[in-house]
């Protein structure tokens, strides 16, 4: 069975060729911990749960190898802990263990690997340590940066200008940073934060950094697949590759095959964020419509586009539903 993906990094549509047939790889960017899932959530794990089993059904269910991480170091979840009171893994575990119930009774198989940040961290302090001796990392201020001008890719995979890349960052420019485009590796921690030791005082890991040591724990590089939603792609996927392949491994052999991205899950026209508050919640829609209805109803757009999710929606879904079933029936 032949196999073409779309490809983000080139932009077109490719045959799947993976590096060893024999140990297909694949990582797909997973939660962050502090809440309820909500079906924009839902939505890459579905899509790519999708082609977990379409590998292993060309490659054999030992030979596919997918990893899932977990974010379990951010500071919403110190916010959520410091308003419960509680400590910050009574927040992480009693979410993780939500959301995983929650994607399985969406139908999605468990990944092969379910690294989460707060026990990779020694890999974490190791891989910056590599990027620091080699000169693509700098330390500032007790902060660690990943210096964009060392890597003469950064940018290839969005395509987008240097300008637009700065502008597009989530953070202000700190005076510390050799490039308004450099991005943390490693911050202090503020007080009641967790905290890590390093060669560079006590702090904890930036974002991008955790997905690209947990990659090259759990799975080696490079990858053949990376997926995730539309809007990882810049900065997360773009830092995340710069840095992993800058921490000693070979560029011209690349940090993955193949990129995959999905599309946004919109409600009211808008993305469905909990900041902007447009959030259906995965654990609320399963008591009151079947979960193969709600993975129908995420599936029934091309995956790469845009999905308006509405009423009407999880209604059409259980009507196809039922009428498949019933055709089988009556076979």
């Amino acid at each position: 069975m032949a196999l073409t993906l779309y490809d983000t990094m080139a932009r077109e549509k490719r045959p799947f060729v993976p590096t060893d047939p024999a140990r297909v790889t694949m990582y797909v960017c997973g939660p962050t911990v502090y809440n309820f899932a909500h079906i924009g959530n839902a939505r890459p794990v579905v899509v790519f749960d999708v082609l977990f089993r379409v590998l292993r059904h060309i490659y054999g269910k030992k030979s596919v190898i997918y990893a899932a991480n977990v974010t379990d170091v951010d500071d919403k979840i110190n916010t959520k802990a410091a308003a419960e009171g509680v400590p910050i893994d009574t927040i992480t575990d009693r979410y993780l263990a939500i959301y995983n119930a929650d994607m399985a009774t969406l139908g999605a198989l468990p990944p092969t690997h379910q690294p989460r940040a707060t026990q990779t961290m020694d890999a974490i302090v190791e891989m910056i340590g590599r990027l620091v001796s080699n000169g693509s990392a700098y330390a500032a201020e007790g902060h660690v940066l990943f210096n964009t001008q060392a890597y003469a890719d950064y940018g290839k995979l969005s395509r987008q200008p240097m300008d637009d890349m700065i502008a597009g960052a989530r953070v202000d420019v700190a005076p510390y940073k050799q490039h308004p485009a450099d991005f943390v590796l490693w911050k202090p921690s503020k007080e009641g934060e967790p905290v890590w030791d390093s060669p560079w005082g006590p702090g904890r890991p930036g974002w991008h950094i955790e997905c690209s040591a947990m990659i090259e724990q759990s799975l080696g590089l490079p990858i053949d697949i990376h997926g995730g939603g539309i809007d990882l792609l810049f900065p997360h996927h773009e830092n995340e590759m710069a840095q992993g392949l800058c921490a000693g491994h070979d560029h011209s052999v690349g940090y993955a095959k193949y990129w995959m991205h999905n599309g946004f899950l919109n409600m009211g026209a808008e993305k469905m964020s909990k900041s902007v508050g447009n959030v259906a919640l995965v654990h609320e829609l399963i008591a009151q419509a079947p979960g193969e209805a709600l993975r129908w109803a995420l599936l029934v757009g091309h995956y790469r586009a845009p999905l308006e999710w509405t009423g009407e929606l999880i209604d059409q879904s259980r009507k196809a539903l039922d009428r498949i079933y019933g055709a089988l029936q009556d076979a």
